[in-house]
């Protein structure tokens, strides 16, 4: 068993694709758009298979948190970029193209070397090894 991908709302999914395509190497499907039911979506797929979709509605209102908020349920998803000095250099050029960088990189109680950033949504992601 695995998980096959996660969804998210966005409001701008030029934006976000592009934020995943360019920084994390991500290959985005064709998109699709469901005009009856205001909804379109982008499935973002990496390398190990692991897939993100993104979805914006016209319909619905999706609750809209503060970036970065810890919240109960999904709070954060980790990307392994294969090594601490990879985890260093993305995170640095996160941080000077603009991006919040929350913490790190750093070397956690548990062992894991990370660092913390935020995606354009808002959305908290771990940059592992």
């Amino acid at each position: 068993m695995r998980i096959e991908h996660l969804a998210l709302w966005t409001d701008d999914l030029t934006r976000i694709r592009n934020f995943y395509v360019t920084y994390f190497d991500a290959v985005a499907g064709s998109g699709y758009r469901n005009p009856a039911k205001g909804f379109e979506s982008v499935f973002l797929s990496f390398s190990d298979g692991a897939r993100l979709e993104f979805m914006k509605t016209a319909t619905l209102s999706p609750v809209v948190i503060e970036a970065g908020a810890q919240r109960m349920g999904l709070t954060h998803f980790a990307m392994s970029v294969g090594s601490e000095e990879r985890v260093d250099a993305l995170t640095q050029r996160l941080k000077d193209d603009g991006y919040p960088v929350l913490d790190g990189p750093r070397r956690t109680g548990d062992g894991y070397y990370e660092s913390v950033v935020l995606d354009p949504d808002g959305n908290r992601i771990e940059i592992t090894v």
